[in-house]
């Protein structure tokens, strides 16, 4: 991966990045190949050309969808003295990010199914009853959740 063409194994894992960011957030698929490239990439940082190569994507579409990730804080933009090449690569923070709007948007739907106790009752109200302990159970594991990894500790965690 360090100027070589990906091998066949990496390109399936960056287009299983890819599915399931488009299945899972409804990101372009484009995007989804751009986010699972620079995040295995090396060296880090790549410029539109190599990713554009690397991924087999046309120039026009990459760019729209660089924007996409950088505006939304997956991509941060490195330039080096004397060039004029922009570079982008993975905010290393982004995946903290994601987990904690993901954690934010449950908590907030489970907000909405509480106040819907208000709305029914009697036998009515088992659906909404099921679906509110559901969410107040995830409550409780967020709340009792250790602290995300920060820096680079993340790199040296081992599966149990």
């Amino acid at each position: 991966m360090n100027g070589d063409p990906p091998s066949a194994d990496v390109l399936e894992w960056v287009e299983r990045i890819a599915k399931y960011c488009a299945d899972q957030d409804g990101l372009p698929l484009i995007a989804g190949r751009i986010l699972g490239w620079l995040t295995v990439c090396v060296p880090p940082e790549q410029s539109a050309a190599q990713i554009a190569e690397a991924i087999g994507a046309s120039r026009a579409s990459l760019t729209t969808n660089l924007r996409l990730l950088t505006s939304v804080g997956f991509l941060g933009q490195v330039t080096r003295p004397g060039e004029r090449t922009v570079y982008y690569r993975v905010d290393d923070a982004a995946w903290a990010r994601v987990v904690q709007r993901q954690v934010q948007s449950l908590s907030a739907f489970g907000g909405i199914l509480r106040d819907g106790l208000e709305l029914v009752d009697g036998e009515h109200s088992s659906r909404m009853r099921t679906a509110h302990a559901v969410f107040s159970w995830l409550d409780d594991v967020f709340a009792t959740a250790p602290p995300l990894p920060s820096g680079n500790d993340t790199t040296r965690r081992t599966r149990p």
